[in-house]
């Protein structure tokens, strides 16, 4: 299917007109600095670390903002294997060897050190850490030291010791957890987290690896190893050479559980993560997949495209060149450092988000393109699932979500599959209310015409392409979204890559955080659920036994959380009153549609607005479909409200048993007041009043009824109306009403007489 929403977008560098659902945007944060000989990226800190001769630049990298202004500081010479700032930015450690590490304070400029007791070990990394245990966690060939920093006497001292033997280990601060490989092949791993609540030991677990055909037992590599956090919770994925495969390993407090695999077409591949989206880039093939592992297939979101660079026109050129910037060409060309080339060697990838251009000196930050994604697939019920568990652009998810939901509508798509995707959103909704997430009385603005037709056009050519409903059919039964199992929490991004020097012979150890927010009974508890958290895995998992407790992250999202989720009232202002203006002819079609969202709205418990019980009968009333209205007003299929009794009475001007309807549903509802000025209204002003002393009614002005029976031309009316009024309301005789109206009886008896 054509991907033409993305059309309106700048193409990539040297791809005119090319089409992508990943890009990067231009302008990149640029880390050039005169006499740069090494880069790192500080995980912990978020920060990217350029180091000269004598000195440290860093950026920080979140929020992400190309024009941010680095901060510097003195280190002295010397050969640089790994630096990283402490949480509170306070310390800054620089291992010097693999047998020494320096640690500096930046206020106070007092420098201590830390040094292998044995020539046998060797430290392979660091990393600090927010544990009440401990500060900083290093990584030798012998296991694990944790230390806690001393101020005063300017030293580090030991709190715990983890003894085994390590080859190479992985670390991200999102997951605050390190996987330490062993054994000859390195497939042997013993896991730690070490966040805010404690440390837990994970229990060793072996990977699997496919023997090639020389029977020689490969050796897996830490480049081969990613951890990667999604929907909260912690997965590491295994690339496997000789079978093409990678393998996907789920965290439990007290299990290691693989959960399938996925093909890969590249033997390099690396790995992003997207607003909890899983990106495994080809390299090789210079494509990128999009995995959505909440999804129930393990079939791609959608098809391998091109990762592209967008942003850049002659106009950004020009004037950066006049800023003295530099600056790529139509064609990614840089000024300074020639050719911009994607997936090239010098690509650095940092989970969850960003690349770092060694050779450019550049840090790119990976986007996903929902127009472009939503406009490649002819599966409503999989896109609007996929769409509504966005968060980082909620707005432009939510605005497809209706988008599509409009389209098939008005192309008459078979009604079961219209009702499962309306399920969808009901469904998703109804989590958001319970889990707190939906934010009470947003709407979602009217797009411009012009963007709302890229949206809408982009929408039609994903629904046309192929004929969805049997496929949709097929899948009724697969849908997972009405299991109730969902943990309320609140909700996280991941925010946080791995401490990787950029330098060419140096070995991967990436920083992943794997901590958690709360303890609950001894368990950890996740904190990241969307709208799919009931959804069973994209990779079938093993049971992991009734005692496991999945690892989950703790950190949350600085911003407020947003939703996708769209509510009944928005159904009916942007999906049902639009479609009714267009249609024409025949309206029982919408209507089926209304009736199928109302049953979905009534098994979720939400309240229904009334406009949409309006523009029911509304409908109903234009093909004059009384009967139909009736039985649906009998069974409560529309619910009672003195707006829909409005509605009936006028629509029953052409139908008296709708106005009936309309009046009974008034007296169900007690609005004795607007019953009996609707019977008065009518002519009615006798029964009005008998009505009214029986209901107690005195809101109800007796001008109304006096000149009610005055225009009836019934004298016996009229006096009736006064003696009732006279009987009834203590000094009615006083009044103007009861004087004009005595006169007007008094002429109308007179002209009789005559």
């Amino acid at each position: 299917m054509s991907a033409k929403a993305s059309s309106s977008q700048p193409s990539g560098f040297g791809s005119s007109g090319a089409l992508s659902h990943v890009y990067i945007q231009y302008p990149p944060l640029r880390s050039n600095i005169p006499g740069a000989r090494n880069s790192f990226y500080d995980d912990g800190t978020k920060q990217l670390i350029v180091l000269t001769f004598d000195q440290v630049f860093s950026w920080k990298t979140v929020p992400f903002d190309p024009n941010v202004t680095p901060s510097s500081d003195l280190i002295g010479e010397g050969p640089v294997l790994s630096i990283r700032y402490s949480l509170d930015l306070k310390l800054l450690a620089v291992q010097r060897s693999p047998l020494e590490v320096h640690i500096r304070n930046r206020e106070s400029g007092d420098t201590f050190s830390h040094k292998c007791r044995s020539e046998s070990e060797r430290i392979l990394g660091f990393f600090w850490t927010d544990s009440p245990t401990c500060d900083i966690v290093f990584v030798k060939t012998s296991g694990l030291e944790l230390f806690s920093c001393n101020f005063e006497s300017r030293s580090l001292q030991l709190a715990e010791t983890k003894k085994l033997n390590v080859s190479w280990y992985v670390y991200t601060h999102e997951s605050r957890l390190v996987l330490l490989a062993s054994g000859m092949q390195c497939k042997s791993f013993t896991g730690y987290q070490i966040s805010s609540v404690g440390i837990v030991r994970l229990p060793r677990f072996d990977m699997a690896m496919a023997k090639s055909e020389s029977n020689n037992k490969p050796v897996l590599a830490a480049e081969d190893i990613h951890i990667v956090t999604v929907y909260g919770r912690i997965y590491c994925l295994q690339l496997d050479r000789i079978a093409m495969q990678l393998h996907c390993y789920r965290f439990y407090r007290d299990a290691v559980i693989q959960q399938g695999s996925l093909p890969v077409y590249s033997n390099k591949i690396a790995v992003s993560v997207v607003d909890n989206v899983l990106l495994v880039h080809q390299v090789d093939a210079k494509v990128v997949i999009i995995y959505d592992i909440f999804a129930d297939s393990r079939a791609p979101v959608s098809a391998p495209l091109p990762l592209l660079v967008r942003g850049f026109s002659r106009a950004n050129a020009a004037a950066s060149q006049l800023m003295g910037q530099n600056v790529e060409g139509p064609e990614g060309k840089d000024s300074n450092h020639g050719e911009t080339v994607i997936y090239s060697d010098e690509w650095v990838f940092l989970v969850p988000d960003l690349i770092c251009d060694i050779a450019n000196g550049v840090l790119w930050k990976i986007h996903l393109d929902l127009e472009a994604i939503s406009a490649s697939s002819s599966e409503v019920q999989t896109i609007l699932e996929f769409l509504q568990r966005r968060k980082l652009e909620a707005k432009k998810a939510k605005q497809l979500c209706l988008a599509i939901a409009r389209t098939i509508i008005l192309e008459r798509r078979p009604v079961p599959m219209v009702a499962r995707a309306i399920d969808v959103l009901v469904n998703c909704f109804s989590l958001s209310i319970k889990t707190g997430i939906y934010q009470a009385g947003s709407k979602v603005e009217r797009s411009s015409t012009a963007s709302g037709s890229n949206v809408n056009s982009a929408v039609g050519e994903s629904i046309n392409q192929a004929d969805a409903s049997e496929r949709s059919l097929k899948q009724e039964s697969g849908s997972g979204m009405h299991d109730k199992s969902i943990v309320k929490s609140s909700s996280f991004t991941s925010d946080s890559e791995d401490n990787v020097s950029f330098a060419p012979n140096r070995g991967k150890s990436k920083n992943v955080n794997l901590s958690s927010s709360k303890q609950d009974g001894g368990n950890l508890v996740g904190t990241d659920i969307s709208c799919a958290e009931a959804q069973p895995s994209v990779i079938q998992p093993q049971a992991p036994g009734p005692g496991s407790t999945p690892l989950r992250t703790d950190e949350q999202q600085e911003s407020m959380v947003t939703s996708a989720a769209i509510s009944p009232d928005d159904l009916c202002s942007f999906v049902f009153a639009p479609v009714e203006e267009e249609i024409a002819g025949d309206s029982s079609y919408l209507v089926a549609v209304i009736v199928e969202f109302l049953r979905s709205a009534n098994l979720e418990r939400l309240k229904v607005p009334p406009n949409i019980y309006i523009l029911m009968i509304q409908l109903l009333a234009r093909n004059e479909n009384y009967a139909e209205l009736g039985l649906l007003i009998m069974n409560k299929t529309i619910e009672p409200s003195k707006e829909v009794a409005m509605k009936l009475l006028a629509s029953g001007r052409q139908n008296f048993q709708t106005k009936k309807l309309g009046l009974d549903m008034l007296r169900e509802l007690t609005l004795h007041h607007d019953y009996v000025l609707l019977l008065v209204q009518d002519g009615y002003y006798l029964e009005a009043l008998r009505y009214a002393r029986k209901t107690k009614v005195n809101t109800v002005q007796p001008s109304l009824f006096l000149e009610a029976a005055y225009a009836s031309n019934d004298s016996q009316h009229l006096a009736a109306v006064l003696r009732f009024f006279s009987d009834f309301i203590p000094g009615f005789n006083s009044t103007t009403d009861h004087q004009t109206y005595s006169r007007c009886l008094a002429e109308m008896n007179s002209v009789v007489t005559a």
